[in-house]
C-alpha cells in the first residue's frame, strides 16, 4: 500500500478514537468541555480553545493542556466558583507537527472536578 494512505489512516483511527472517548466520557463532562474549531491544523499552529465549566462552589481552577510528542503546554485559570466564568479561552501558538491530547481539568481544593480530553493533529506528523 501507498505509505500516504497508510500515514491518513492511522490519522484518521487516531481521531475517531479521541471522538469515541470524548462522546462516551464520564460524567465529568457535565463539569467541563472542551470545544475545539477543528481536528486538523498546518504547522506551526495558533489553536484556540474554548473551554465550558459548570460553575460550582468547589471550583478553584482550571489547567489546559496541550501534550504533544514534541512538544507540551500548559495554562492554568484561576475559577472563582458558583460565581465564576462560564466560558474561557486560551490560544496554544507554534505549536508543531505533530499529534496532541488537548485536557482540560476543574481542580477544587484537594481533586479534580472534572476533566475532559480531545485529540488534534498539526500538520504531518509523518513528515517530522
Amino acid at each position: 500500500m501507498h505509505a500516504g494512505f497508510i500515514h491518513r489512516l492511522f490519522v484518521a483511527a487516531a481521531v475517531a478514537a479521541g471522538l469515541f472517548l470524548t462522546a462516551f466520557g464520564s460524567a465529568a463532562e457535565d463539569v467541563v468541555e472542551i470545544r475545539l474549531r477543528g481536528r486538523y491544523f498546518t504547522d506551526p499552529a495558533t489553536v484556540r480553545i474554548t473551554i465550558a465549566v459548570a460553575p460550582n462552589s468547589e471550583n478553584r481552577a482550571l489547567r489546559i493542556e496541550a501534550d504533544g510528542d514534541r512538544l507540551y503546554r500548559s495554562s492554568e485559570v484561576a475559577l472563582d466558583g458558583e460565581h465564576g466564568r462560564r466560558i474561557h479561552t486560551v490560544e496554544f501558538k507554534n505549536l508543531p507537527a505533530g499529534f496532541y491530547t488537548i485536557r482540560a481539568a476543574v481542580l477544587s481544593t484537594g481533586e479534580v472536578r472534572g476533566a475532559a480530553e480531545q485529540f488534534l493533529v498539526v500538520g504531518d506528523p509523518g513528515e517530522q
